[in-house]
């Protein structure tokens, strides 16, 4: 049969139009500039921004919901995480079938400690009669477990805490007896003399408490509490608790529940050093809302401070379904909708070794100005102690302070001059009462004078005025080189706190110079390290410092085997001959006194030196002569080492 070419053209329109029509029905449409994906885009930046005036919405049932209604829903849905960063994309292009179209779109929180809950959620759309998209809301767009009336909650979930660790890997910080000494009120006969028995008996306890037991409020306290109460007035460690036991015990009303609590061997132990652990201060959550919640433990100060971060871990969250009651009181639903579980934290490792530790401490117990000893083995430049006085009140003056050295700096000065040749510990050198330098009076403490003697009685007499004649064989950088060869003013890498390296004179006019021989003018040192090579010191094992110092060169061994006799010399018949007796291995070392302004009488007090393994330095502020002050202080860490 003739079938017309007209006819046969007519059948291939129908059958290309058949086919779009079964297309139409089924396909992800290319939906063009004012489809769906449009109406999408900006549903999401709406939500972003809190403004969704630009969006069309309609309930599941087609009646048509005010933007504003759906703002103030989503605030309600998204409960304590309503200001936590979100991020919300569209992934792909909406799928449509003839009126309707659904977009799939991702959610993605950042919650508290940066933790990431992510998942996808549908957005269904229908085409209105003016042919504009519009979302069909419905609370599980937030999140598919919401109903109206949700909140979403976060709860935390606290990781464990690691602790330091001293240079053998045990921890510093354990669990240890300690007792809470309280009273019940009904039981307290007289409340004044009690706490007034109560204040004599914390007194009396050594190490002093610092600061003292406040019972300023407890009448207060007592009167406010129900009778039967404990009302807890300090939580003492089992030690401190024993030497007042006896005095407390008789008072009525006084109670004593033991307990345990992490805590480190004293509590004067290494305490700048490690800094504390305490329940979060009001500026933590202040500070840092994201990170700390009410009742979190954060470090303050020193190691704990420091690496708090990694000592605290990550806490777990979970994000759960709560539900709003007739009376507005928001309830948890029991539903889990995303959780991350607590990692712990890390511990650091440092190079502290406890019985040095404790022996610093002991030596600095009972002094009462501001006071620091430091301790490193001269092997590796492992620091073995860092012990501040209970008159620093906390700051860390062991890493930290920056004072003039005084005449520990002669250690420096005459390895420079040997060193260069200017002169031997045989060379005879005058030391009288007096020298004058560009027309400044150097003098030495008491006004002791020598007469010519050999340069190793001067070193071991501390006699200010013979160095001060030697200063200009120095040359004008001299000491300078010598004080970084041995390490000061150099790079010591990354020790996990911060700390002075020190700071040597150059370049000064002769009267500077002569003042930078004896230790004083602007040389301003830490301590120095009593070896053949300058190793850097090392508190940090773990983690491992981001900076690594070098050593320094070696030494020339003439003259540090010089400086080591003369040294020696300083114990055995100069100002630190109260150190002669020390058991153990010969003492070497060197007294100091550092004038801090331009009264005489104003003098900080120094010793440094070393025995057998372990260099030492003592400082007193305001502490006179090092012989007086620093020596005996030495000497007690030294005899309780060698316990």
């Amino acid at each position: 049969m003739y079938v017309p070419r007209r006819h046969r053209r007519s059948r291939s329109s129908l059958t290309i139009a058949a086919t779009c029509l079964v297309a139409a029905a089924s396909l992800v449409a290319c939906s063009g500039e004012d489809g769906p994906q449009r109406t999408v885009d900006a549903f999401l930046d709406g939500w972003r921004k809190g403004d969704l005036n630009a969006v069309g919405f309609v309930d599941p049932t087609g009646a048509k919901i005010p933007a504003g209604t759906v703002v103030q829903e989503i605030r309600e849905l998204s409960g304590e995480l309503v200001d936590a960063p979100l991020a919300l994309t569209r992934q792909g292009d909406p799928e449509v079938v003839r009126n309707t179209a659904t977009a799939s779109i991702r959610a993605e929180w950042t919650l508290p400690g940066g933790t990431t809950w992510a998942y996808d959620r549908p957005v269904r759309l229908t085409q209105g009669r003016d042919d504009q998209w519009q979302v069909i809301w419905e609370p599980q767009i937030v999140q598919e477990q919401l109903t109206r009336g949700d909140r979403l909650g976060l709860r935390r979930d606290r990781a464990s805490r690691a602790t330091v660790l001293d240079g053998a890997g045990e921890p510093i910080v354990a669990p240890r007896d300690v007792v809470r000494v309280g009273l019940r009120p009904s039981e307290v006969t007289d409340v004044k003399a009690t706490v007034r028995e109560l204040d004599a008996a914390f007194r009396a306890i050594r190490p002093v408490i610092t600061p003292p037991v406040d019972l300023s409020d407890l009448p207060k306290r007592l009167k406010e509490a129900k009778p039967d109460a404990f009302v807890e007035v300090v939580t003492l460690r089992d030690e401190a608790y024993r030497q007042i036991k006896s005095r407390i015990h008789p008072l009525p009303g006084t109670k004593f529940p033991t307990d345990k609590l992490d805590l480190a061997p004293t509590r004067e132990f290494a305490r700048a050093v490690l800094g504390t652990v305490d329940p979060a201060y009001a500026e933590d959550l202040a500070n840092h809302p994201d990170r700390y919640s009410p009742g979190d433990l954060v470090g303050h100060g020193g190691l704990q401070g420091r690496w708090d971060e990694r000592l605290r871990g990550v806490p777990g969250l979970t994000v759960v379904v709560n539900r709003a009651g007739p009376d507005g009181t928001v309830e948890s639903t029991g539903t889990e909708v995303f959780r991350s579980e607590p990692r712990p934290g890390q511990p650091v490792r440092t190079t502290l070794d406890v019985a040095t530790q404790n022996a610093a401490d002991r030596a600095l117990r009972a002094e009462r100005r501001r006071a620091a000893l430091v301790a490193v083995r001269i092997t590796d430049g492992a620091v073995l102690a860092a012990a501040n006085g209970p008159g620093a009140a906390g700051e860390n003056l062991a890493f930290t302070a920056q004072v003039p050295p005084g005449s520990t700096f002669k250690m420096v000065s005459a390895f420079g001059l040997i060193e260069r040749g200017a002169v031997t510990p045989d060379t005879t050198v005058a030391c009288p009462k007096r020298f004058v330098v560009d027309g400044r009076s150097f003098k030495n403490s008491d006004d002791f004078a020598l007469g010519e003697v050999p340069f190793r009685t001067d070193f071991a007499k501390s006699c200010n005025t013979a160095f001060a004649a030697l200063a200009p064989q120095l040359g004008a950088d001299g000491l300078a080189a010598a004080g970084r060869t041995l390490g000061l003013e150099g790079e010591w890498g990354d020790l996990g706190l911060d700390a002075f390296t020190g700071k040597v004179s150059a370049n000064g006019g002769a009267t500077e110079q002569a003042a930078a021989a004896i230790g004083q003018g602007t040389t301003v040192v830490t301590a120095a390290v009593a070896r053949g090579r300058f190793l850097p010191p090392q508190l940090l094992v773990e983690p491992a410092p981001e900076r690594a110092a070098e050593p320094g060169p070696q030494l020339k061994p003439e003259a540090v085997t010089a400086v080591q006799d003369m040294m020696r010399e300083v114990v055995t018949s100069g100002s630190g001959t109260a150190l002669r007796d020390v058991p153990g291995e010969p003492v070497h070392g060197k007294t100091g006194t550092a004038e801090y302004d331009d009264n005489p009488e104003n003098t900080h007090a120094w010793f440094v030196g070393w025995q057998d393994d372990v260099a030492f330095a003592v400082f007193v502020e305001k502490g006179g002569s090092g012989s007086g002050t620093a020596v005996p202080i030495a000497e007690r860490f030294l005899r309780a080492l060698a316990d």
